[in-house]
């Protein structure tokens, strides 16, 4: 058994995690998570069938890898959304998501679904998914160590910016400079994997544990909502616990 082989089951294991996670945690459903559950499930599949798991033949492997990597940047763009501090950021994320759609079928209707068209695509997604990603971590580190807040979302966008630092070398490596050690590429793709599947999973702990409380004081808002609605004191029911979910406490 070869270091590929390990890491390739190691990684597939890794990748499951989030997903086992997402479900078990109930969090299918929440925000823009639906988009997280789709991204890993699909890396997940393509995994199983190159490391021989799921046997399909070389074409289908090939399609899926095709279509993997087409759907990497909108689906990691619109998970991001999540991490938005205003409406207007999301609404700005997902016209780049939907620009950045239009410009993979520009560039497929011009070169083809083919290795030709992912070297394209590829670039200019991973630069904007790893900018976002830094963006996000660094705001919501320095939200952590100086509040001790927002823990799980560092741990999540630090484990998609070491992710995607780790593409952008494996993109240079396999695609623009075609290195002949296809085997190593492979041997860092899969220890990248591992390792930021593993932080992603810690990261959804955390930040289950964040939704679990926004979600008592949003059924702790509509209870007092509905013993004041008919008093004066209706408006100033809100306090400052009761603001818990605003952004300043992600």
């Amino acid at each position: 058994m070869t270091w590929n082989s390990v890491m390739g089951f190691v990684s597939s294991f890794a990748l499951f995690l989030p997903i086992a996670l997402i479900l078990a945690l109930r969090l299918y459903n929440y925000k823009s998570f639906p988009a997280l559950v789709v991204y890993y499930s699909s890396v997940f599949i393509y995994n199983l069938m190159t490391e021989g798991y799921i046997p399909m033949s070389k074409q289908i492997v090939y399609n899926w890898g095709l279509i993997n990597n087409l759907l990497d940047a909108p689906l990691m763009m619109l998970f991001l959304t999540y991490f938005s501090p205003s409406f207007l950021f999301t609404k700005r994320l997902k016209i780049a998501v939907a620009a950045f759609i239009l410009f993979e079928l520009v560039v497929i209707a011009l070169r083809g679904l083919n290795v030709e068209s992912i070297t394209i695509i590829l670039g200019p997604g991973i630069i904007m998914i790893a900018a976002l990603c830094l963006h996000f971590f660094v705001r919501h580190a320095k939200m952590a160590v100086e509040h001790g807040k927002s823990t799980g979302k560092a741990l999540i966008a630090g484990s998609l910016l070491f992710a995607y630092g780790c593409f952008g070398l494996i993109y240079l490596m396999y695609y623009v400079f075609k290195t002949p050690h296809v085997a190593d590429t492979f041997l860092v793709y899969f220890m990248a994997a591992t390792v930021s599947a593993l932080m992603m999973s810690a990261g959804i702990i955390y930040e289950r544990k964040l939704v679990k409380k926004i979600k008592e004081v949003q059924i702790t808002r509509r209870e007092l909502s509905e013993i004041y609605k008919d008093t004066k004191m209706a408006a100033p029911v809100r306090t400052a616990m009761l603001d818990f979910d605003k952004e300043s406490w992600n």
